[in-house]
């Protein structure tokens, strides 16, 4: 395989921002653009970078010629497109995957979207590599408690349906696993939507770092818990060879990241893994040490790139130049240890 490209994610200007009380305004495409542009530790800069299909970055229903001109703004940057986040979440395009008929169909109209508009880039030139990204749009764990097999039943049934969508579109559909989405907050009950949709070629998993870290401690799911609080290195690991071996052969998009351990949320976002600074002094994980397991043998499930991933950092650490080298730095030392031939 050739090295892992590397990019960086555009939605930290979107997620967990906004106009409510207490939240910071998002940062624009153009913005998050130039910041990562700016990058670069030792010659090397980032390749690309990760896109959420939504407003105020990407209007979804934008015209043919829109679309065009955003390529042509990320290409001017010096940038690869790769994977794509579609807008299936309420409140944007989509709706719960385990709701009612209707708000399944307002999922499956967002991965259609999302289809679409990597089409046009496709087409373009723009996009050479990555995934759509969804989730069960379903916040929380309550609600599917209720009847937890029915209620993964309908979840499985709707990653069923949008994966025949994006395999008509010749795209894959990883599923983000995050413990603030029903049915997917626990690296069992993911696991068991994976193989319940069992469509490899068209579903897969996208594995964040920061996400997963929680999964180990079954932090929405304690019967699934690999470790506990105050576990030692020698605990740990073997946890952790666990869980990514159960969930690598299905990973097919990967996030570079840091965790402390704690659960964070902003605006709508529910509660969910708390991304830190690459260099936080509070940070769980080894990073480099941790991707290897989730990279290995990665070209064969066609992962061709690694995206950082630092939603719902302050504003003020975004504009900061050296947490995008600092990041980028981070990137490197995981390509050059697993990523390259």
């Amino acid at each position: 395989m050739s090295a892992l490209k590397l990019h960086n994610a555009m939605w930290p200007g979107l997620v967990g921002k906004g106009d409510e009380e207490g939240q910071e305004p998002p940062i624009s495409l153009e913005r998050m653009l130039d910041l990562t542009a700016a990058a670069e530790v030792d010659g090397q800069k980032y390749d690309g970078i990760d896109y959420f299909l939504f407003l105020p970055h990407t209007n979804p229903e934008a015209s043919d010629d829109e679309l065009k001109s955003i390529a042509d703004l990320i290409q001017g940057k010096g940038f690869d497109i790769g994977s794509l986040v579609a807008p299936v979440w309420p409140g944007t395009v989509g709706d719960s995957a385990m709701g009612t008929e209707e708000q399944r169909g307002k999922f499956l109209e967002a991965v259609k979207m999302a289809c679409r508009i990597a089409k046009i880039f496709n087409e373009h030139g723009a996009r050479k590599r990555g995934v759509i990204r969804i989730d069960s749009a379903e916040f929380g764990v309550e609600k599917w408690r209720e009847d937890a097999a029915a209620n993964t039943a309908t979840i499985v049934n709707t990653f069923k349906e949008a994966a025949t969508i994006a395999a008509d579109h010749g795209e894959r559909l990883a599923a983000e696993g995050e413990i603030c989405w029903a049915g997917m907050h626990s690296w069992k009950d993911m696991l068991d939507v994976l193989e319940g949709v069992g469509m490899p070629e068209s579903l897969g998993f996208q594995a964040d770092l920061a996400h997963t870290y929680l999964y180990t401690l079954g932090y929405n799911a304690p019967e699934h818990a690999l470790v506990q609080e105050g576990y030692s290195e020698e605990e740990f690991w073997p946890a952790y060879e666990k869980m990514t071996d159960a969930l690598r052969p299905w990973t097919i998009d990967f996030h570079v990241a840091q965790n402390d351990g704690e659960v964070h949320g902003a605006g709508s976002h529910d509660k969910t893994g708390k991304h830190c600074p690459a260099d936080d002094p509070n940070g769980k994980l080894d990073i480099t040490r941790c991707a290897g397991y989730w990279l290995k043998d990665a070209a064969d499930r066609g992962i061709e790139h690694i995206c950082w991933d630092g939603c719902m950092f302050p504003n003020a650490t975004l504009e900061n130049a050296d947490t995008w080298n600092t990041i980028l730095k981070a990137m490197v030392d995981v390509r050059d240890a697993h990523g390259t031939e």
